[in-house]
């Protein structure tokens, strides 16, 4: 008798210990990173205002907000946004991880708005989630006529990046070891 109660007593401690957020269930989840996509969108829009043509006249685009930290020699991160096609609307809720190595010490909040000029593009990054790695290029051409994203960092052919810190527009990005996949949970 004493083991059963040893273990209702165990089970009622690692349920009291397990964050609330996994009890939240999944149609709450959609709208929380709903409304923070839209939070992300209205600041960039306000730091960048052209942005908004941008993102809007694209195949499709994708809002993230990230977290990471870095201790020491290596780090990592991890997020959460959705991926809107502009032409159906559809959403795919997605997440990212990220791996970091070198040098440094630091916490650090983000957030991500991916331009998708194309829909093959978009399709890619949503379907087979993409993995990147080195730093991306601040030297930016929207098309062959030589237009500039402002305030967006080219990663690769017609794909543009916003990276929106606490203190506004990245001029740089540095991308390590990391990874965009569906969220299985949400979608």
């Amino acid at each position: 008798m004493r083991m059963i109660y040893r273990m209702v007593l165990l089970s009622l401690v690692v349920l009291a210990s397990t964050p609330a957020a996994q009890f939240v269930n999944a149609d709450s989840e959609r709208a929380s990173v709903r409304a923070k996509s839209n939070e992300i969108l209205t600041r960039l829009y306000g730091v960048e205002p052209g942005a908004k043509s941008i993102v809007e006249g694209a195949a499709g685009y994708a809002v993230f907000s990230n977290f990471g930290m870095k201790i020491l020699l290596a780090g990592g991160g991890k997020g959460q946004g959705v991926a809107i096609d502009n032409k159906s609307k559809a959403e795919t809720f997605m997440k990212m991880v990220e791996v970091q190595a070198g040098l440094g010490m630091g916490i650090k909040s983000f957030n991500l708005v991916w331009v998708f000029q194309s829909q093959a593009a978009f399709d890619s990054f949503v379907n087979s989630g993409w993995e990147f790695g080195g730093q991306a290029s601040a030297a930016a051409q929207l098309d062959d006529e030589g237009g500039a994203v402002e305030g967006a960092v080219s990663v690769s052919p017609g794909v543009w990046l916003y990276q929106l810190t606490e203190d506004g527009l990245a001029l740089e990005l540095t991308v390590k070891g990391t990874k965009y996949y569906k969220d299985d949970d949400l979608n």
